[in-house]
Order: C-alpha cells, then sequence, then structure tokens
C-alpha cells in the first residue's frame, strides 16, 4: 500500500457554473476525469487543488476498505474470500482515516462526485447478485459508521451523503462481463450509473435496465497509434511492463498527453462525445501520468466551451442532448 504524509487538507470554495447552451450552438465538451481507490491522502490534496485551479469537477471512486481500521480489518469479509482480506489493503492508523474523511468531506462539499468502488478490490466478474448486494452493503455500512469509528464527531449531512449521494459505482479490474447480476445489485443498492464498461472510443453512455452506464475509451497512443484504455495503470503496463521507471518518466508524460490531448482535440473538432479518462491515487513511473493530466486539465478546462464535470453532473447534460439510448446489453 502507497502511503504519503501530507498536511491537513485545505478547503475550497468552488462551484462550476454550467450555463444553457444556445439552440444554434454546438454543446460544451465534456470531459469527465475519474480516480480509483481514493485513498492516499497527499493526492487527494494535489487532485483537489488541481481542480480547483481549473474550475474542473472530478468523481471519485472510493474504496472503503481505507476507511477501515484495525478492528474493522478483522471483520471484513468479501465474497468468497477469507475474513481480513483485500486486494488493496487498509488504512494504516486512525489519524489517516481522519484526514481522509477530511478530504472526502470537503471534495463533496467542493462539488465532486463521491462515488463507489466496493471495498476489497476484488474482480467480481463471476459474483452472484447476492455476492454484489453484500459488498455494496459493507461498503455503505462502513461509511455510515466512518467518523464514529475513529472518535469524531461526525459533520452534519454526512449521513445524507451516504444514503442518497453516492450515485455511481466502478467495478475494480473494471469488470463489465459482471452483467445481469452487477446491474440488479446496483439498482437495490440505489445507483444511478455504473462506469465499468470499456469502449472502441468514446462513446455515449447507455441506458441498462434502469442502469446509466459509461465505458472508459480505447484512444490512440504511441508512436504507432495503438488504442490503449484511457487509463493510467494501462499506461503504466504498455510504457514500463508495470514496473516503476523514473528515469523515462518525462517520456512517458509526454507519450501520455499527447495521446488525452489527441483524443480531447478529436471530439472538440468533431462530435464533442465527452472523453472520459481513469487514473488511481498511486502515481504511476514517477508522476508521469499526473503530469499529463495536469496540462491537459490546466489547458482545456477553462474553456468557455469546455466542461469538466464529475460523472453525476454529466447525466443531465447529456440527457438534455437527447443521446441517451436504451439498450440491453453494452461494452466492447
Amino acid at each position: 500500500m502507497f502511503r504519503f504524509i501530507f498536511p491537513a487538507c485545505l478547503a475550497f470554495s468552488f462551484v462550476t457554473s454550467l450555463p444553457a447552451q444556445a439552440a444554434d450552438q454546438p454543446p460544451k465538451q465534456l470531459v469527465i476525469v475519474s480516480f480509483d481507490g481514493a485513498h492516499d491522502n497527499a493526492l487527494w490534496q494535489k487532485s483537489r487543488e488541481m481542480a480547483a485551479r481549473n474550475g474542473a469537477h472530478f468523481t471519485y471512486f472510493l474504496s472503503c476498505t481505507f476507511l477501515m481500521n484495525q478492528a474493522a480489518k478483522k471483520a471484513y469479509q468479501a465474497p468468497h474470500q477469507k475474513r481480513g482480506k483485500s486486494n488493496v489493503g487498509f488504512a494504516q492508523s486512525d489519524d489517516e482515516i481522519r484526514e481522509r474523511l477530511g478530504n472526502i468531506w470537503h471534495a463533496h462539499l467542493e462539488g465532486h462526485d463521491i462515488s463507489s468502488h466496493a471495498c476489497g478490490h476484488f474482480d467480481g466478474r463471476n459474483w452472484s447478485e447476492a455476492d454484489w448486494s453484500a459488498e455494496y452493503s459493507t461498503f455503505e455500512a462502513t461509511l455510515k459508521n466512518a467518523w464514529k469509528s475513529v472518535d469524531l464527531k461526525e459533520p452534519q449531512g454526512w449521513q445524507d451523503l451516504v444514503e442518497h449521494g453516492i450515485k455511481g459505482f466502478r467495478a475494480p479490474y473494471l469488470s463489465a462481463t459482471a452483467g445481469g447480476d452487477m446491474i440488479a445489485a446496483q439498482k437495490k443498492a440505489g445507483f444511478s450509473y455504473d462506469a465499468s464498461l470499456v469502449t472502441k472510443g468514446p462513446a455515449m453512455p447507455v441506458a441498462e435496465d434502469g442502469i446509466i452506464r459509461f465505458g472508459l475509451p480505447l484512444i490512440p497512443e504511441g508512436p504507432k497509434e495503438k488504442p490503449v484504455i484511457g487509463m493510467d495503470y494501462n499506461l503504466f503496463i504498455r510504457h514500463s511492463k508495470g514496473e516503476e521507471d523514473k528515469t523515462d518518466s518525462k517520456v512517458f508524460e509526454e507519450r501520455a498527453h499527447a495521446a488525452f490531448k489527441d483524443a480531447f482535440d478529436k471530439q472538440y473538432a468533431g462530435d464533442r462525445i465527452p472523453l472520459q479518462l481513469g487514473f488511481h491515487f498511486v502515481e504511476m513511473n514517477g508522476g508521469a501520468y499526473w503530469r499529463a493530466l495536469d496540462r491537459l486539465v490546466s489547458d482545456v478546462c477553462r474553456r468557455t466551451d469546455v466542461a469538466c464535470v464529475s460523472y453525476a453532473e454529466a447525466i443531465p447534460m447529456i440527457e438534455a442532448r437527447g443521446k441517451l439510448q436504451e439498450q440491453e446489453t453494452s461494452g466492447l
């Protein structure tokens, strides 16, 4: 598990204005940036500051084991796993949880989208509806009790956020093949959107059995423009085979930024399909992909005809364009 020491977070008050487009004007180009895991407190701070500088809102897919202390760790049991097991670890101290809760709460107040990445980061492609429901219940219970578990006074509005404000989910490992059982459990859990798919390129979301489904796109990358999922981890695997390489960090940054910018430019000059990009709270290859993201956000998010928004904010904007379609199945 990656840990950073960072001073307590600062709260930013920033609300993005999203004026309606004139009928004869093209729709705003949407850029949807999300982070999986949402654990490291230094990167909570870094991402929030990036957003505040550029008028952006992000989506944070939180893994709930990062709000579990040692007592909760012993009690946690994911479907078909041993008790106390997590593929991404647990919080290392109560103080770490306290700072993380502050970051989550302030991000919510700043207009960011807090969503679910389940708990222990297990591949649920073979899970049943009951398995998914159990993991969703653990996520909700963990968040409901999070402040009390570390002896902090809970801010007013926290329970409302947990019960009504967490609307999105992304499956660990993008296990979209879980299909119907996962979607059925999401409906029962009160989710309204899922972001677990991968699409052949930037694509509009589809409505599937009451859940709006988004997909990270394949985007051309590198000298041969070979498609890769628009996510830092996939670039990390391609560039250095998953081994940390700080020596070539600048080269990887340039390649990533070029891929992100080219994908943006194609939509900006074309049909303006929302561009989705995914990241993790780990600065792989010396922070190459976070630097590439910062460059993109700083370049495009301040434009008057671009809106860097969360998934939750994007949904009504897409619906207003009349582009949301019903579909029984979706994916590659």
